[in-house]
């Protein structure tokens, strides 16, 4: 089948592709190699999808080169993908931090994008898989549902997170095929897990949350953090695990609200024991926990702690240092940091510079959002830039 765009992948971005080229008259052969359209617009958000955030901006996203999604984030913004679901009736509210959600379950913004797929006539084949690629003038793409020809190519297949909604390396695979540079790839939004030995006083305490000030360098997030039986998880977590690095600690502030250093120093004469005064702010589990595993310092009544014991505890209620042994994988990873190098590409279109009439767009990019809607943005945004120039 000869056509003008052969997009591969039907997730957000795809869509977006398909349903802006097919509305400037292009014609439009969608291909996928799952059954059913938007897995993972399917399950996020708990099956309300988190579909943008109000604040998306440069800054939320993460890329060895971070100018780059600033263009197509400029055309393509949160209030045009409103204005969508607005032409559609489909209800959404704000949780917090500038989230948007469906009212409805997720199921009726897939069913939207579907519809402004058909009317623009973009042909859907879904369970077809992708065999061979090849390029002359044109690009040529054998599958299991038949031969296909165009002059654009756009590839949409997102990364390596959430394997059960059918992920695949393929978009990769493409890249090397055609010596497009790919970055380096790691989980990101993704709980962290710490050896067994060193974690074992807290496992326990799974179920346990937190308001925290997380930090990894220059970033920091300030939400809550979740205590699991492998380590840590929760919304400030799976933020700074996209920035953590392997073998470094962790900067956590206990008490991001308080003054410890001076709360103690009034507390000089109390014979309260320590961890029960922290239970004001911690349940008493963790409090007991945390404690005993203070280093060089026990668990006593406050009356009984000198100023430089004072000033530590504070100090470490303050900036709890922990090194993780690593991440829970791809498989828990709402995202996959790095991807298809963006010096690579044309910021304005999403068009491989060397090669001409591919383009990529979405996950597969080295472009990660932040928690929060950020990446179905930049699914959205980049999904807009290549449906305009394909």
């Amino acid at each position: 089948m000869k056509t003008d765009v052969i997009i591969i992948g039907s997730g957000a971005a795809g869509l977006m592709c398909a349903m802006q080229a097919g509305q400037r008259g292009r014609s439009v052969v969608l291909l996928d190699h799952a059954k059913k359209l938007a897995e993972k617009i399917r399950i996020s958000g708990g099956g309300h999808c988190n579909f943008t955030n109000l604040n998306s901006g440069q800054e939320n996203f993460i890329s060895s080169n971070p100018d780059f999604c600033r263009s197509a984030l400029a055309r393509y913004t949160p209030q045009d993908f409103i204005a969508l679901l607005q032409k559609h009736n489909i209800g959404y509210h704000e949780k917090t931090l500038g989230q948007l959600f469906c009212d409805d379950e997720s199921e009726a913004l897939i069913a939207m994008l579907r519809e402004e797929c058909d009317a623009a006539g973009v042909k859907r084949f879904m369970n077809c898989e992708i065999e061979k690629i090849e390029r002359d003038k044109k690009f040529h793409v054998s599958t299991s549902r038949g031969e296909f020809e165009a002059k654009s190519l756009v590839i949409a297949t997102g990364g390596l997170s959430v394997p059960n909604t059918g992920a695949t390396p393929f978009g990769y695979h493409v890249a090397e095929q055609f010596g497009i540079p790919i970055a380096k790839l790691k989980p990101g939004l993704v709980p962290l897990s710490f050896a067994p030995d060193d974690w074992k006083p807290y496992a326990d305490l799974t179920g346990v949350s937190l308001d925290v000030l997380v930090s990894f360098g220059k970033h920091s997030f300030r939400e809550n953090m979740l205590v699991t039986h492998r380590g840590l998880s929760g919304p400030a977590i799976l933020q700074i695990s996209s920035y953590w690095q392997h073998g470094q600690p962790l900067h956590i502030n206990l008490l991001p609200a308080c003054d410890m250093a001076t709360l103690l120093d009034e507390q000089k004469t109390s014979k309260k024991l320590f961890s029960n005064y922290l239970t004001q702010w911690f349940p008493k589990s963790f409090a007991d926990v945390w404690c005993a595993q203070l280093p060089g310092i026990e668990n006593k009544p406050l009356n009984q702690y000198n100023d430089k014991q004072r000033k530590l505890i504070a100090a470490t209620l303050h900036d709890w240092q922990i090194t993780p042994s690593g991440t829970l994988g791809y498989t828990k990873a709402e995202v996959t940091c790095g991807g298809i190098d963006t010096r690579a590409l044309s910021s304005k279109t999403m068009e491989c510079l060397e090669v001409p009439g591919l383009y990529f767009i979405g996950e597969v990019v080295d472009v990660t959002g932040q928690l929060g809607g950020h990446n179905f943005q930049w699914a959205w945004s980049s999904g807009y830039a290549a449906g305009q120039a394909v």
